[in-house]
């Protein structure tokens, strides 16, 4: 039986453009031992499934100075100055000799031996890097960036344009410098997620009959392990709390501001801050499975996937790059057939090369959308691909679940009515009382608002469950009925006032309970579900973004859904619905409006959220349904970050159409100046380092896209 082939993932240092990661992806490719690699560029990692060694990886990067170590190991990254680096010290060396060129022109005039050996020596120096990959490339029929301009560059030299070419060189140089600085500051999502854990944490294992403390790093810590964090640190693992109190910032996970108490048998999280009390946690996952791994997976994930206008620009560019050779070769001959003059038309032919590199239509919408999805993330939104941020910006149609979405899912005491002789507060001790034995959810709400109230518990005696209809007790000296109203009507007489309680709070959605006491009906209890108190305003922000149509799809009865549903202003109510109903609405919004959101939580909504063009799953940090299930999850379980997600979406894909409007329209300018042959080198130069640029500076403006 064949082993099955090892797959490893490694990341990359100096990995500077979309060509050049395509160029290494094939390198590494053609490696024997290698079966398949792929080049995550937004993440700057490689996935190789074959028996390989690091320094075969680095051999098929060498040509753009690629470092490679390890995914898993910790790599602490020195940033080198802008100065210091190799490039940025050649371009400047290229700039001395460029000026003093231009200084003895002035002295000595252009045909003077002396000027164009300061230009001869600023294109060596600044293009060395240029000719070497151009050269290699032109062997192997390979046209990529570096190898037009090493064509360009050598043909200027050749029709004796020495000051452009040089300057060409330089210019080339600073539009690659800063190509790489923007990227690097778009990959820097990625690099603060994975700088959320600290590398090292100090744990207490038992010795003997002992127990002793140790720093380890996270990744020799193991399940089970005792972990001890003080105030102020961060928490390293994902666990359970087994000792100490204290408040815990959570928002580098759930995005949540608030710092949220934590007690014994409360989760924690592995990047989040301890900011008050000491606690001993118990881990429960290892450093590769715990929450925030995940999240950088699949985030990393997420920016590896093209998103369909970045296939549509893969594939424009594919053919785009031999049209221009092919124009470029027709300026340079055809015209000067007519006209005569050879070397102005070989010239212009020249520039149309350099000026249609195709490196701000590839730039165009992989550095907006890594530089989204990584905003996403740090705001607690987890959006799993490229694919999804663009869907939802096309949404025409949002479907909620009810529980646990619009509503809290937690059942609350919303009205309690007695009787003229008894008090609220005495009905409810006495109905506390005898639910205090029920698991009920319904009898932990009656529970919750006793403690909110600071009302003493009284102690319940010969406690009975009812099946299906309700529980009696003796508390203080009387037998206490507590269940529904229609078996309490069976118990005690209900007069017509107390009726019309009844219906009306049914009619708002409402359980209702109903106490008994000595034959006689001393009160009615109302629980329902709690709206959100966000949910009205994320509506408002919804419609104030256009959204034409919204709906609530829930599986309770048409009362209860109504009642939200009113509360909300919501018009399209569609309740008792079972899951493969949920699935069939969706289908029918799908065929009414194009493009459906759908959001839910992740676990019981699950078709109806693979049916919708998009799916977002409300979910706490812990929940791996979330994770799983959904196309984009609200980490901090909070519906506010819908708005936010939905106009990120369509913010991002206002800057991709302007990346290709900006890219397709500069050059198409610049390629007009052939007509009357006004189009030189330096303004070739200018139109694609100022596409580029433009492209890459409008994608970090979602840097700074806020909730």
């Amino acid at each position: 039986m064949a082993a099955t082939p090892t797959k490893q993932e490694y990341r990359l240092q100096n990995l500077s453009c979309a060509s050049c990661a395509a160029k290494f992806e094939k390198n590494v490719k053609a490696i024997p031992e290698v079966q398949d690699a792929q080049v995550n560029f937004g993440a700057s990692k490689i996935t190789v499934i074959g028996a390989i060694s690091v320094d075969q990886i680095e051999e098929a990067g060498a040509f753009d100075g690629i470092k490679v170590t390890q995914s898993a190991a910790r790599t602490f990254e020195n940033a080198t100055p802008f100065y210091r680096k190799k490039e940025n010290v050649l371009a400047g060396i290229s700039l001395f000799f460029v000026i003093l060129g231009y200084l003895f022109v002035g002295m000595r005039g252009e045909s003077n031996p002396l000027p164009i050996a300061m230009f001869i020596i600023a294109i060596l120096v600044g293009g060395i890097g240029i000719f070497k990959t151009g050269f290699r490339n032109l062997t192997r029929f390979e046209f990529d960036m570096k190898t037009l301009m090493t064509i360009a560059i050598i043909g200027a030299a050749i029709i004796g344009e020495w000051e452009e070419a040089a300057v060409v060189v330089f210019l080339f140089a600073v539009s690659e410098a800063l190509e790489a600085y923007s990227m690097e500051k778009a990959r820097q999502s990625i690099r603060q997620l994975m700088d959320i854990a600290p590398p090292t944490a100090i744990i207490k294992r038992a010795h003997g009959e002992h127990f002793h403390e140790l720093e380890l790093p996270t990744e020799e810590i193991a399940i089970g392990d005792i972990l001890i964090v003080k105030p102020g640190q961060k928490i390293a693992m994902d666990g359970i709390v087994i000792s100490g109190l204290s408040a815990v910032n959570q928002a580098a996970i759930t995005g949540e501001s608030i710092p949220v108490n934590k007690t014994v048998n409360d989760e924690v999280f592995a990047g989040t801050l301890n900011e008050e009390g000491a606690l001993e946690v118990r881990v429960t996952k290892r450093v590769e499975d715990t929450t925030i791994a995940k999240i950088i997976h699949l985030v990393e994930e997420a920016q590896a996937e093209k998103a369909p206008s970045q296939q549509f620009v893969d594939r424009f560019a594919k053919y785009y790059t031999p049209a221009i050779m092919i124009i470029a070769f027709l300026v340079a001959v055809i015209p000067p057939l007519f006209v005569g003059d050879w070397q102005h038309w070989i010239y212009q032919g020249l520039a149309v090369l350099v000026v249609g590199c195709p490196c701000a239509l590839v730039v165009s919408t992989p550095v907006a959308i890594v530089t989204a999805i990584g905003n996403a993330a740090r705001h607690g939104v987890l959006i799993k691909g490229g694919v999804h941020l663009e869907q939802l910006g096309h949404i025409e149609a949002v479907a909620f679940d009810k529980t646990g979405t619009l509503t809290k899912g937690q059942p609350a005491v919303t009205d309690i009515v007695t009787t003229d002789e008894w008090s609220e507060d005495y009905v409810l001790q006495l109905v506390a009382a005898v639910e205090k034995q029920s698991q009920h959810p319904l009898a932990k709400a009656i529970l919750n608002r006793l403690h909110d109230k600071n009302l003493s518990e009284l102690v319940p005696t010969d406690f009975q469950s009812v099946t299906g209809k309700g529980a009696y007790a003796t508390v203080d000296n009387q037998i206490i009925y507590v269940g529904s109203m229609k078996w309490v009507a069976t118990l005690a007489t209900v007069d017509k006032n107390l009726e019309k309680q009844v219906k009306k709070l049914q009619e708002q959605g409402k359980t209702v309970i109903a106490a008994v006491s000595n034959n006689q009906l001393i009160g009615l209890i109302g629980i329902a579900d709690q709206l959100r108190h966000e949910s009205k305003d994320v509506l408002h922000k919804l419609n104030a973004l256009k959204v034409k149509h919204m709906v609530m799809l829930t599986g309770d009865a048409e009362p209860t859904a109504q009642a939200i549903a009113t509360s909300l202003k919501l018009t399209d109510v569609r309740a008792g619905l079972l899951p493969e109903e949920k699935l069939m609405a969706i289908k029918d919004l799908r065929a009414q409006f194009g493009a459906v959101v759908m959001v839910g939580d992740g676990v019981n909504d699950a078709p109806a959220l693979a049916t919708a063009n998009v799916g977002i799953a409300m979910g706490g940090a812990g929940t791996d349904a979330a994770l799983e299930t959904a196309d984009i999850a609200l980490m901090g379980d909070d519906l506010t970050k819908l708005p936010y997600t939905i106009g990120l979406s369509r913010k991002t894909l206002r800057i991709i159409k302007e990346n290709i409007i900006f890219a397709l329209a500069l050059k198409l300018i610049a390629l007009l100046l052939v007509i009357p042959g006004w189009l030189t080198l330096w303004i070739a130069i200018f139109a694609d380092m100022g596409a580029t640029l433009l492209v890459v500076f409008n994608s970090l403006r979602l840097i700074r896209a806020k909730k």
